[in-house]
């Protein structure tokens, strides 16, 4: 089937590109044509807009100051921690921590129930289960804290569709489990995991639900009220906003529970030299500088997100990747990998006898931006069987033209490398 434009609702993908100004840039000669959102999206004009605007109007750190720009910048700050949680469904603003992204998020549940010292944190003798899915950043820091306290990382296996085999993880459960960390939307296949079926296994033993939503912070809309985890991350890159801001939601009193994570300023109550005393969460988490511009920019994606109209968005780049999928199915030696019934705007394939680098490589001679590697997910390439694939990832403001020209591009690829 030719691609061509989405039905979604009132949804104009012109409108939306034009509010991208890095689409207007030409690559080797040829327009740009983005296929890598997956790894990162491009930022709208009024998300660099207004970090730029915060760096040349309003620079000023936050939480300290008596001055007025000390004062405007903290209201910015934490008006766009308001955005988030509103956006995440949560209860309170207090909920929301600012990360760097995902790693650093997840990374900061693993070490603080490894330092918890409570029968709710990590120790010796718990298991940690995560999944054949898992991006790298979902398996070492868990494995980092099983290897501090003498807990055991298990993996449990997905099925060849490439979905979480729901019945396989529920049998490796048992009192033993104490962490069930799993990403609810793979960067590699773009499968989709139901995230209430993990909750309802999860609750069966007792365990503790960490949510990776990386992937899925474009792909659906996230309830964390009732999706029911203990914890969901994201990175805003991955949402149309700067690098180095994420965002770590927790349940309940989690926050208040968890240990610090690092020391320094701004995360203390009090400080003596024999004593020191934390200030309430999420102020807690965030020790040292933040950063401001990139929390202000997380804010200001989030509204340009909910603006151009999410749900017609993520149905037009998923209706885009389910194109693309029919097309290269038909281009003969094409392997495409993961076939859930439920799955995101990403799709990973090969061409056989071609390693996925080099035809990343002839792709972006003719201005096709695609990813090309194991992605972070050795594991899963194993499971998949292979060492690499190539990968298109669709957004909001790609087009159907685009799938044709990828399509396109792989058959001249294979022209030249076959």
């Amino acid at each position: 089937m030719k691609a061509t434009q989405t039905d979604a609702t009132k949804y104009s993908v012109a409108r939306v590109r034009a509010d991208i100004p890095q689409l207007g840039i030409r690559v080797r000669e040829k327009n740009l044509i983005y296929l890598d959102n997956g790894a990162t999206t491009l930022k709208p004009a009024a998300v660099i807009e207004r970090v730029a605007k915060y760096y040349r109007d309003e620079n000023s750190n936050v939480h300290r100051g008596a001055h007025w720009l000390a004062e405007t910048g903290t209201g910015f700050y934490e008006q766009a921690r308001l955005e988030v949680s509103r956006f995440l469904g949560a209860k309170t603003s207090a909920e929301i921590v600012f990360t760097r992204g995902t790693t650093e998020s997840i990374n900061l549940i693993a070490q603080t129930l490894a330092l918890l010292g409570t029968a709710k944190g990590l120790s010796s003798g718990d298991e940690v289960l995560v999944t054949e899915l898992e991006h790298h950043s979902n398996i070492v820091p868990w494995q980092l804290a099983c290897d501090r306290v003498g807990a055991k990382l298990v993996a449990a296996p997905i099925t060849d569709e490439g979905e979480i085999d729901l019945q396989a993880l529920e049998r490796l459960t048992s009192e033993k489990t104490k962490v069930i960390a799993f990403s609810c939307c793979s960067n590699v296949l773009g499968t989709i995991t139901d995230v209430e079926s993990v909750v309802r296994i999860a609750k069966k033993c007792g365990a503790i639900v960490v949510v990776d939503a990386a992937q899925m912070i474009t792909a659906e809309k996230i309830d964390v009220q009732k999706w029911g985890a203990d914890f969901v991350v994201f990175s805003g890159h991955k949402i149309f906003a700067p690098f180095g801001i994420g965002v770590l939601w927790a349940k309940g009193d989690w926050l208040d529970l968890l240990p610090p994570y690092q020391g320094g300023g701004s995360m203390i109550d009090s400080v003596t030299f024999e004593k020191t005393t934390w200030a309430a969460a999420p102020q807690k988490f965030e020790a040292g500088t933040p950063n401001v511009g990139g929390a202000i920019g997380l804010g200001r994606a989030i509204q340009w997100f909910e603006a151009i109209g999410p749900s017609d968005a993520m149905l037009h780049s998923k209706l885009l990747a389910e194109s693309a999928r029919e097309q290269l199915s038909a281009v003969a030696g094409i392997e495409i990998y993961g076939h859930a019934k439920h799955r995101s705007s990403i799709v990973s394939f090969n061409l056989k006898g071609v390693h996925a680098s080099d035809l990343g490589t002839l792709l972006d001679q003719q201005g096709i931006a695609i990813r090309a590697g194991h992605h972070c997910c050795q594991p899963l390439m194993r499971r998949l069987g292979c060492s690499a694939t190539a990968r298109a990832s669709f957004s909001v403001y790609n087009q159907a033209s685009e799938v044709d020209a990828l399509v396109a591009a792989v058959r001249k690829a294979k022209e030249i490398l076959l």
